[in-house]
């Protein structure tokens, strides 16, 4: 079970951070360009997974996915399920809880780029794809490493969004985390000691090797 559980989950973080990164980058070069009214407003509603309570975010995505709501409505007239307690409520409340920490590292690498080097390149008349292919990404890959091994990781670790959006199926959404809580629960620390160690060295090593990466490039990231 502790194996299922454990699949499931790097499954969930895989899904959601491909799906972050899509998200991410168009979302951190318009904010890295933006100098107009509303943004600082955008800027914290992107933050306020960072200090908001997991359950609270969980509850009304809860909410939300109800066939009682219009989102779930239209989610199960579509697909002719209910969202709630589904992987794919999950992948949804987990993209919108980690979205900050894809976007913050993106968000500072755009604000590193040199604008000289864009300005150049439309002198020169390069087109658009090929001043993002060859000039910004390039610039920007070692930001958009750390955005994903953040999202990979904070997804690995939560607990309270999955567990109101998805609860506790075996196979379906019952992931690490959940898994832990059951075994503490049923006081089989034996259990709990294994999975826990499996998640610490896990989040320890992707953590390291995200430092280890910023310190090599010199990158710096900060809160928007």
């Amino acid at each position: 079970m502790d194996i299922q559980a454990l699949w499931l989950t790097a499954r969930l973080a895989l899904v959601s951070t491909l799906i972050l990164m899509v998200i991410a980058v168009p979302l951190a070069w318009g904010l890295s360009r933006w100098q107009g009214a509303g943004k600082a407003l955008v800027q914290a509603v992107i933050a306020l997974p960072l200090v908001l309570p997991p359950t609270v975010l969980g509850f009304y995505l809860l909410i939300a996915f109800s066939p009682n709501n219009a989102f779930g409505q239209t989610w199960q007239a579509l697909f002719g399920t209910p969202l709630a307690f589904t992987f794919e409520a999950l992948v949804i409340g987990s993209v919108l809880y980690s979205l900050p920490f894809a976007v913050q590292p993106l968000h500072a690498g755009f604000c590193q780029l040199q604008p000289a080097l864009l300005d150049t390149a439309r002198m020169l008349n390069l087109p658009g794809l090929a001043r993002w292919r060859y000039i910004v990404l390039p610039a920007i890959a070692p930001h958009a490493l750390i955005a994903a091994g953040l999202s990979f990781a904070h997804t690995i670790g939560e607990f309270g969004v999955v567990l109101m959006i998805g609860g506790n199926i075996p196979g379906e959404t019952r992931v690490a985390s959940i898994a832990l809580f059951d075994h503490v629960e049923a006081l089989d620390y034996t259990q709990a000691h294994q999975l826990a160690a499996v998640l610490l060295i896990i989040s320890l090593a992707m953590l390291a090797m995200l430092y280890w990466r910023q310190g090599k490039g010199g990158m710096q990231w900060r809160v928007m």
